[in-house]
């Protein structure tokens, strides 16, 4: 089939990193684009492992890659012992010149995103349009603005998972799990460090991330229940501040300043089905993982790995990629990987919970996969690659 097109209902990074993937397979391609301008003064921070790296290299969307993302050569895991003291357990290093993983700002690489696909041909931007509704018409499907109906081979929805046009056409086919927290997000500027050790510690029911971006500033991702949240956001977010500065100053130089800190509800969402007749869900619509592992949006690259795979290969076919053959497939290849992933995160996320015996078994493993080189590369391989069988 010739000149199929393309809708992505979306202007989040999975929408438009999808938008642009699928654009080099030479489809004509529409971005409802209606918030497109949001977090593009956001402070969050995004860890892309290594394989994903590269794959955002080709895209070809950075001039100069390596100004953009920060490289991480090692990660540490601390844990609170009995004394109350910290205690590293974990740690990775980079092996054979791989980087553990690289930090971006999501508004850097929002900001890049659409300055590229603003030169792209094959990509067009509709800020003004308002999606009404999606209906069949002449074998394709629909989508109803408000002044008129444009058709497509295929329809990919990436407006998240609660927004309500995926609960009107896939109604409410999810796994969910509220955590009952609140991540707080900021960048720190301070005084200049060697700055490439990502470090992750665990206080009781609270798990604080320190993610280096440059030498002069690292992104801080903590996450606490709450009800506690809710106190250290008191007096416009001192508390927050202290403690920051508190457990952060044994690895952070002096901090000088803090950017504006965001708040996120932190939830476990798994997505039970991935596609209707020419409509495929992507990105947070189909899965929500806890930040702490850096997973999400890594996640989501891989499944646009294998979106662009089976669709180049049906289009080099001839082949109508909105059919239900095709959206079965893409299913059939990534949500037993995606389930099976999401609910390793959430099972380690539960292993680091303040139950004191819990904790000391814990760290006793994690000290002794800590001094075993095969598991440490297993753990390091499923971070960069995710689970694959």
């Amino acid at each position: 089939m010739k000149d199929q097109r393309i809708c992505i209902i979306g202007s989040g990074l999975a929408g438009l990193t999808t938008a642009v993937a699928l654009s080099k397979l030479n489809l004509k391609i529409d971005v409802i684009a209606k918030n497109i301008e949001e977090d593009l003064n956001s402070c969050r921070t995004i860890a892309i492992s290594q394989s994903n790296y590269e794959y955002i290299k080709k895209l070809n969307i950075f001039k100069f890659p390596r100004k953009a993302f920060w490289p991480c050569t090692e990660m540490k895991l601390y844990t609170k012992d009995k004394k109350n003291l910290f205690s590293k357990v974990f740690e990775l290093k980079n092996k054979n010149n791989k980087k553990i993983f690289y930090m971006i700002q999501n508004s850097i690489l929002k900001k890049n995103i659409i300055k590229y696909i603003k030169k792209n041909k094959s990509i067009k931007l509709k800020k003004n349009n308002v999606v009404q509704n999606l209906t069949s018409l002449d074998l394709l499907k629909a989508v109803k603005f408000k002044k008129n109906i444009s058709k497509y081979n295929l329809i990919i929805i990436c407006t998240g998972a609660n927004s309500m046009l995926v609960k009107n056409i896939f109604k409410d086919e999810v796994y969910r799990k509220s955590y009952d927290e609140l991540s707080g997000t900021t960048i720190v500027t301070h005084e200049p460090i060697h700055n490439n050790i990502a470090r992750q510690i665990f206080l009781d029911d609270e798990i604080l991330a320190l993610l280096p971006i440059s030498n002069t500033q690292t992104s801080i991702v903590w996450s606490v229940k709450k009800d506690k949240m809710n106190d250290y956001r008191l007096k416009n977010n001192e508390l927050f501040k202290k403690k920051i500065q508190f457990y952060t100053k044994k690895y952070i130089k002096k901090i000088k300043q803090f950017e504006r800190i965001e708040f996120k509800e932190l939830s476990l969402l798994i997505r039970k089905k991935y596609y209707k007749e020419r409509v495929l869900l992507f990105g947070d619509a189909l899965h929500i993982v806890h930040p702490f592992v850096g997973q999400g949006f890594n996640m989501v690259v891989r499944d646009l790995k294998n979106l662009n795979e089976i669709l180049g290969q049906k289009i080099n076919l001839g082949l109508d990629i909105g059919s239900i053959d095709i959206l079965g497939e893409f299913s059939s290849k990534t949500k037993s990987r995606n389930f099976i992933y999401s609910l390793g995160i959430d099972f380690i996320k539960d292993l680091f919970s303040k139950n004191l015996i819990v904790n000391d078994f814990r760290n006793k493993i994690m000290t002794a996969i800590n001094r075993n080189n095969s598991t440490k590369d297993m753990f390091f391989n499923l971070a960069d690659k995710g689970f694959r069988f």
